[in-house]
């Protein structure tokens, strides 16, 4: 390999290296960066499953996550679970979730999360479950839930020494 051959392999694995995403599973909309999609596995007969995420905004102006939206499931909404005088209580976003420019929003168990009711089938460890996230600026963003294990607190099934957060994947609604 010539001199001005190797100088073009370089430049072209630079460009590469610079234009890959952080991670393979990371999901760009307009100034938005969804990252870490996932879910976890459903005992037999669930009806009931959350999603989690972590969405960045890198803009200059705030955006709204306003719909969810899943095939899986025969409804699928944007919630917030929150403990008020010790009860813990969940409740649907009905008008949306605000990502602040340059901030960013969880969604987890314990928190803020997408609840898929009405299931039409399981979640197995190990599949992608396709879910459409729809943002009042950066319009409808496709997202695979990666699916963990039945009482993942996290991607990768971690957990480890974190508080055992609620599982709401047995859930009748």
């Amino acid at each position: 390999m010539n001199k001005l051959s190797r100088i073009f392999a370089l430049a072209a694995l630079s460009t590469a290296v610079i234009a890959a995403p952080a991670r393979a599973g990371d999901v760009k909309a307009g100034d938005l960066v969804i990252t870490q999609a996932w879910s976890r596995a459903t005992p037999g007969g669930a009806k009931v499953a959350g999603g989690f995420l972590t969405i960045e905004n890198k803009g200059t102006a705030p955006d709204k996550l306003v719909a969810v939206s899943a095939e899986i499931a025969g409804k699928a909404e944007v919630h917030e679970m929150a403990t008020d005088n010790g009860v813990m209580k969940m409740r649907p976003l009905d008008k949306g979730l605000i990502i602040e420019p340059g901030k960013t929003v969880k969604l987890a168990p314990g928190g803020y999360h997408l609840m898929l009711q009405d299931l039409k089938g399981a979640f197995k460890e190990g599949d992608k479950v396709p879910v459409t996230l729809e943002f009042e600026r950066a319009g409808k963003v496709a997202v695979s839930l990666d699916v963990q294990g039945v009482g993942a607190q996290a991607p990768g099934g971690g957990g480890g020494m974190m508080k055992k957060m609620p599982d709401h994947s047995g859930m009748k609604m």
